[in-house]
Order: structure tokens, then sequence, then C-alpha cells
């Protein structure tokens, strides 16, 4: 075995003894970081969660092209034809209605039908309804509303934009809080974890003296504590994990009958393992990280 390897071996099971030679206080200090990371966790399973769902909706989004009263099926034809060939790549599916069939919808309709009756004329344009795909909606359709409103024999583009803005904006604003929120989690894993790590090793500041005088490195005095910030705040990850998804079981319970009323199922769901398993990774380092600091700044003596 090289000593590298019992290096690190001696400085894990260090670290362990003095975990458990604390109980209480170990404890503690995991439960405190792991109520703190169970915040964005739980965070970033909504939004996870809801990705699906935003991106199924914003698919769904219309725009309805107007043609004039005027305008001859061949021409309505003809504007379909050129959005398919100019827009193939930005839209999900065309249709036209006529203005024959739109007359017919709305006298099966009681609401209208006998107001309509009395027309001696169909007032009703042939329209083209255009769905589109992809991402920035919101601008891409104000684009091609000002641009096909500029077409031979097109009356006016109604663009279904708004709430496809109030989404995109919703979405941005939980990923810029969710990072927030993350930021601040990082903040105060880091004060805790410094903060452990400060009292031990003020609390050992006579041995640490010793193992210097006796030859001993910086980094194999360091080497201890490192493990100590990696291993609480790894263990709190898990814990974090653990938490959140014992949560989930009441909250998707209280989800459904809503997400029924709107005709739809939805659960929230912890993110893949992978991304769980860089979750933990991260929080681990950052754990070593500011143990690491809080070492080099509390040993100076």
């Amino acid at each position: 075995m090289s000593p590298l390897i019992r290096q690190h071996r001696y400085a894990l099971g260090v670290t362990l003894r003095r975990l458990l030679s604390q109980p209480f206080s170990s404890i503690a200090n995991i439960l405190v970081i792991t109520l703190a990371l169970a915040i964005p966790l739980l965070g970033a399973a909504a939004l996870m969660s809801l990705r699906p769902v935003a991106n199924h909706l914003t698919a769904d989004p219309e725009m309805t092209v107007f043609m004039q009263v005027s305008a001859t099926p061949a021409e309505t034809g003809a504007v379909a034809d050129r959005i398919r060939r100019d827009h193939a790549s930005e839209i999900q599916a065309l249709r036209v209605i006529s203005r024959d069939r739109a007359l017919s919808e709305l006298k099966a309709n009681p609401a209208y039908a006998q107001a309509l009756a009395v027309l001696p004329d169909n007032p009703l344009p042939d329209a083209i309804v255009v769905t589109l795909e992809g991402e920035d909606l919101a601008q891409r359709s104000a684009k091609l509303a000002a641009l096909w409103k500029t077409w031979a024999k097109v009356d006016m583009v109604q663009v279904d934009s708004a709430w496809v803005q109030r989404l995109e904006a919703i979405l941005r604003f939980a990923r810029a809080s969710l990072l927030f929120l993350a930021l601040v989690v990082a903040v105060a894993v880091l004060a805790a974890v410094f903060n452990t790590v400060r009292m031990q090793a003020l609390s050992q500041r006579e041995e640490i003296g010793v193992a210097r005088l006796v030859g001993a490195t910086e980094s194999f005095v360091r080497r201890p504590f490192l493990y100590l910030g990696a291993i609480s705040c790894g263990v709190a990850a898990l814990a974090a994990i653990g938490l959140v998804a014992v949560v989930l079981d009441p909250l998707n319970a209280a989800l459904a009958d809503l997400a029924r009323s709107y005709g739809t199922e939805f659960a929230l769901r912890l993110p893949q393992w992978e991304w769980l398993a860089a979750f933990v990774v991260g929080v681990a380092l950052l754990g070593a990280l500011s143990a690491r600091w809080s070492v080099t700044r509390n040993t100076r003596f």
C-alpha cells in the first residue's frame, strides 16, 4: 500500500472517530445542512417536473392568418403553401379553415345561429391556422405576423402570444429564483462547515501543534478536516434527497385533484439519478472547499 493511500486511510479514520465521538453535534450539523439543501432540491424537482408540461404547452401556440373577404380559395391555398415552404422548420402544423366551414360551425352554435341567419352574405374570411414549435415563441410569432401581414390578400394576423409571454416569464422567474436560492444555500453550507471546522481546529489546537513539531506536513494536518467537510455535506445531501422524496408523496396527493380539474395528470418527481449524483458530489466538494478555507485560516498558530 502506498504511503499516500495510508495517509488518506488514516485521515478518514480520524474523521470518522471525531464524528462518532460527538454524535449529537455531528447529527445537528448534518441536519441543519440537510434542511438547507432540501429547499433548492425541492424547487429543482418542481422546475424539472414542469419542464415537460411547459414544452407541451409551448408547442400549442397558434397564429391565425385571416385572408381578405375577397380572397379566392386558390389565393388562400397559395398563402398556406408559401407558409409551409418558407417556414417549414418553424411550424408544427398548418390547417386551412374555409369561410363556408367557419360559417357552418358558427351556425351550429345556438348562441350565434339566430344572428347569422339574418345576414345576406357570409361575412367571414378564409383563415389559416398555424401551430408554432420551438423556443422564443413570443418574439418569433411577432416577427412572423409582421411579415405575413405584408403578403397579398392577407387582411390581418392574430397572434396568440400573450399567454406565451407570461409562461416564458414565469419560467424565467422560476429559474432565476432557484439559482438565487441555490446561491443562498451554498453560502449557508459554507458558513456551517466553516464554523464546524473552526471549532474542531480550535479544540484540537494542542494536537495540531504537537503534530507539526514532530514533522507533520500542512497537508497531513488539513486532510482530516477536508474529509470532515466532505463527509458531512455528502451525508447531508443524501439525507436531503431522502427528505424530498418523502415530502413529494403528500404534495403529489394534493396536486392530483388540481391536475384532474384541468384534465391532465401531473406529479412532482425527483430529477434523474445522474443529476442527483452530481448534486451529492458537488455538495461534498463544496464542503471540502469550505473546510480547507476554514482550517487554513484557523490553524495559523
